[in-house]
């Protein structure tokens, strides 16, 4: 019975010396290495031109893995073009050289639509019911107060 009891004895110990205490700090090491990974090049472009539906707009991008450069342009509401040149690195960063075409008109606008009614309101049909129950009868005030 005895070596059961040490035995016993011997686990709780190993068990509570593993367990970590709540008072002491978290551990920490160096981060982890990272890894730049190097560029992909890469070179595309677009562009829409649609007189239908109003849109015109392009893109056109290049990179050589380290430096992206490009342009794009848009036709915004006001009528002007917006021409946008750009390069980024992990130098300089983006930078922006935005341009605009163009004069800014503001036309009123002008409705396309002018609903009619296809249908007339119709004459009210409702007649108010007789009362089913006989006029209130009118009573005289209280006499006064006799001890006043």
């Amino acid at each position: 019975m005895s070596a059961k009891l040490i035995l016993l004895a011997g686990a709780l110990a190993a068990l509570a010396s593993a367990v970590p205490r709540p008072d002491t700090p978290p551990v920490y090491g160096p981060p982890h290495p990272t890894y730049k990974q190097p560029g992909m090049p890469f070179d595309f472009s677009y562009a829409v031109r649609d007189p239908y539906s109003g849109n015109d707009y392009a893109h056109q991008e290049t990179s050589d893995g380290h430096v992206t450069s490009g342009s794009y342009r848009v036709v915004l509401p006001d009528g002007r073009t917006e021409i946008v040149e750009f390069s980024a690195d992990h130098d300089n960063g983006y930078v922006a050289n935005v341009a605009y075409e163009g004069e800014a008109s503001y036309p009123a606008p002008a409705p396309s639509y002018h609903p009619t009614p296809s249908y007339h309101a119709p004459a009210p049909s409702y007649h108010a019911p007789p009362p089913s129950y006989p006029p209130p009868t009118s009573y005289s005030p209280p006499p006064a107060h006799p001890h006043q």
